[in-house]
């Protein structure tokens, strides 16, 4: 084994002579002795050479933020700010879409100019018209009409059905419609001085102050529907006054014995019968 070893050094560092001659007087021009080890070792420094080189680059240049995984703070802090404009103008995009689709409806006579009170409100109201059933959704629709036909309660229910409500105020409901309990309608929770808007465009029938209910206001709408708003802090309406959707019509308060904080207590009503808000208006 060791003569083996000797011999593979030996062959290693065995140096062989490279002369470059003149053909014509054979004259020796170079001579360069180079062994298998001095071709290793140029070898590595030549690779070695050129990865500090490639490595300086990629370090020193911006070629470095075009490498896999790597990138800078304020190439990725301008890749977010990008994201979040382009985001931000597709939605502005899509709003100005439906509010030109809008406007040509109005013009058409399919929507009455009489309802609309601005960009959001327009959109709002027409999103839904807009958006295309699917077959599945029309399915359904035809199978469940069919079962409810003669369905007195669905008969009842489907007066305020197709029609927008607005939202009466801001907050979260704290109490929910419960007719067993005689709680005929829902309470929202809701910052004091907070806008109490008409839920849709009618005629203020009632706007006074009772000891249990604090301020009370109530609007009589088309379709027999009324709209009861309890516990205000304040009236902004009195009676005979005509309101439109969304017209702030109170402030919201803590004023009556059946009080348990801010907060708002909306009814709606039917013809004596009282309807959950809940399942007409989103919150």
């Amino acid at each position: 084994m060791k003569n083996k070893r000797k011999a593979f050094w030996h062959n290693f560092k065995f140096k062989y002579k490279l002369t470059i001659t003149n053909e014509n007087t054979l004259e020796e021009v170079v001579a360069i002795h180079v062994s298998k080890l001095n071709g290793v070792s140029v070898l590595l420094l030549t690779v070695t050479v050129i990865f500090l080189i490639a490595a300086s680059i990629i370090t020193f240049t911006p070629l470095r933020n075009y490498l896999p995984g790597y990138m800078n703070s304020e190439v990725r802090e301008q890749v977010v700010s990008n994201a979040l404009r382009a985001d931000s103008l597709q939605e502005a995009l899509n709003r100005q879409n439906l509010y030109i689709t809008n406007i040509q409806d109005i013009f058409r006579g399919e929507v009455r100019i009489d309802t609309v009170h601005s960009i959001d409100s327009l959109t709002v109201a027409r999103s839904e018209e807009l958006m295309e059933r699917s077959k599945q959704e029309e399915e359904f629709r035809k199978q469940y009409e069919e079962q409810e036909r003669y369905n007195l309660t669905a008969a009842n229910d489907a007066v305020a059905s197709g029609i927008i409500f607005h939202r009466p105020t801001r907050g979260m409901i704290s109490s929910k419609f419960d007719a067993h309990k005689k709680h005929y309608g829902i309470d929202i929770a809701a910052t004091p001085k907070e806008s109490v808007l008409a839920t849709l465009d009618g005629t203020v029938i009632l706007s006074t102050y009772t000891a249990e209910t604090g301020y009370v206001i109530q609007i009589q709408h088309g379709q027999n529907l009324v709209s009861v708003y309890k516990h205000c802090g304040s009236l902004l309406k009195k009676a005979g006054d005509t309101v439109k959707t969304g017209e702030a019509i109170a402030l919201v308060g803590n004023t009556g014995e059946k009080t348990t904080g801010p907060h708002l207590h909306f009814e709606l009503w039917n013809k004596g019968r009282a309807l959950d808000p809940a399942k007409y208006i989103v919150f």
